[in-house]
């Protein structure tokens, strides 16, 4: 897993509240660009989900 993919993880555990896409390139100091391309991989390794109304970021709760 590449780097921005931790940071994006740690970011979101951390988090209150579901993220943007800003709010997360904000945080990290990264280009927008980057860290959409970073999403996407998180998104189709099922890693996070995406809320389609409000494009807010969230982890996936890991199955026990």
């Amino acid at each position: 897993m590449a780097k921005i993919h931790k940071q994006i993880i740690s970011l979101l555990e951390t988090s209150e509240k579901p993220l943007s896409l800003v709010d997360i390139a904000e945080n990290l100091e990264k280009p927008e660009k980057s860290v959409f391309k970073a999403l996407r991989k998180l998104f189709s390794d099922s890693k996070i989900k995406c809320d389609a109304k409000t494009r807010q970021y969230y982890l996936v709760k890991e199955q026990s």
